[in-house]
């Protein structure tokens, strides 16, 4: 694992390589709205179904840091608001190093693939319970999880705080 370039808060970053999003239409009515998250004649987006499935996170927790190994995440926040943030931790990669910042959710609906080897997390950013809806490529192998965990605090070079200003 290679150092991850200092990121400074609000800079942009280039796009880490492999990760791309999807801008999320909400599509409301009388009876309440409707949002598509990802679809099957997707594009580049779409490469195969694993399972879908919600995480809750309650005000201000993270949930941080992770990487898989063979899928590919498909994240999208569909109440609430998520700083999703990535880290390109891969040697070689044309874009090791970098981070990503993500703010997505309710008042930004978008859908942010994050690619193999890569490592993610997000925090809560609201004071709402977000709810993230994950659709990776892959089924979760209870047996042998394709997932390797990182504490989110003095790991990996981000700080995780709020940035007033």
């Amino acid at each position: 694992m290679s150092e991850p370039k200092a990121y400074a808060g609000g800079a942009r970053s280039p796009r880490i390589a492999g990760v791309k999003t999807k801008a999320l239409s909400v599509i409301p009515d009388e009876r309440g709205w409707l949002m598509e998250i990802l679809r099957a004649d997707d594009g580049e987006m779409f490469t195969t179904f694993g399972q879908v499935y919600v995480s809750a996170t309650y005000p201000g927790v993270v949930k941080a840091w992770h990487y898989h190994k063979v899928q590919t995440d498909n994240v999208a926040c569909v109440a609430g608001m998520v700083k999703l943030v990535l880290i390109d931790t891969r040697s070689g990669s044309p874009t090791e190093g970098v981070v990503n910042e993500f703010f997505v959710g309710s008042l930004r609906p978008m859908l942010v693939q994050v690619p193999k080897l890569v490592y993610h997390g997000w925090k809560c950013i609201g004071d709402t319970v977000a709810l993230v809806v994950n659709a990776p490529t892959e089924p979760y192998d209870y047996h042998d999880p394709d997932e390797f965990r990182l504490d989110p605090h003095g790991t990996l070079p981000y700080d995780w705080s709020r940035k007033d200003g």
